[in-house]
C-alpha cells in the first residue's frame, strides 16, 4: 500500500526509507516538494513563499488538532520549574502552650508523660523552623516513554479529498 504525502508514521529504523523524511522541522523548497506543499502549507514554518518546514516531532507527542490548539502549534516543556504561585494556598504553623499537657492526644503515645525535666527559660524559636526549603531547581515532566522516529511521506500519493 502506497502512502498519501504528509501521512506521518512511527518507524523504528535508523534511517528514513526512500520517499520518507524524519520529522525534524526541515525546511524544504516549495518548488521542489510542491505537492507536499500543497498538503502542509506553512503550518510547521518556512516563510510560504518559497519554503516550508516539516513537522518537528523530536521530544513530541502528536495531539489532534482543536480550537484550542491549532495544526502547526507546539505546547509543553519537558522540564518545569515549579513557583510559589503555583503551590495550593497552605500554612505552616508551629502551636505550643506553656501549660502541662493535661491528657493524650488522638495517637499520642506520650501521654500525659513528662518528656522534659524542667520548663528553663524561654527562647526564640529558630528561624529555619519555619524557613522556606527548596532550590527552586526545575523538575522532570514527562510521562514514561519509549523512543521511536516519526517519518513523513515526502513522495507518494496526493491524498483525495471528500
Amino acid at each position: 500500500m502506497e502512502a498519501y504525502l504528509g501521512e506521518i508514521r512511527m518507524f523504528a529504523g535508523t534511517f528514513a526509507p526512500v520517499g520518507w523524511a524524519f520529522c525534524e522541522g526541515q525546511v524544504l523548497s516549495i518548488a521542489e516538494y510542491s505537492e507536499l506543499f500543497s498538503v502542509l502549507g506553512n503550518a510547521y514554518g518556512g516563510d510560504g513563499v518559497t519554503t516550508f518546514a516539516l513537522p518537528d516531532m523530536r521530544g513530541r507527542i502528536p495531539i489532534h488538532q482543536s480550537p484550542t490548539h491549532m495544526l502547526g502549534e507546539m505546547a509543553g516543556v519537558e522540564r518545569v520549574t515549579l513557583t510559589h504561585s503555583d503551590l495550593p494556598t497552605h500554612k505552616h504553623q508551629a502551636y505550643a502552650s506553656l501549660n502541662e499537657g493535661s491528657g493524650g492526644g488522638s495517637g499520642n503515645v506520650l501521654g500525659k508523660a513528662t518528656i522534659y525535666t524542667s520548663k528553663g527559660n524561654s527562647v526564640t524559636m529558630s528561624t529555619l523552623a519555619l524557613a522556606s526549603v527548596g532550590g527552586s531547581q526545575p523538575h522532570e515532566n514527562m510521562q514514561p516513554s519509549l523512543c521511536v522516529s516519526f517519518i513523513i511521506c515526502v513522495r507518494g500519493l496526493f491524498p483525495p479529498q471528500d
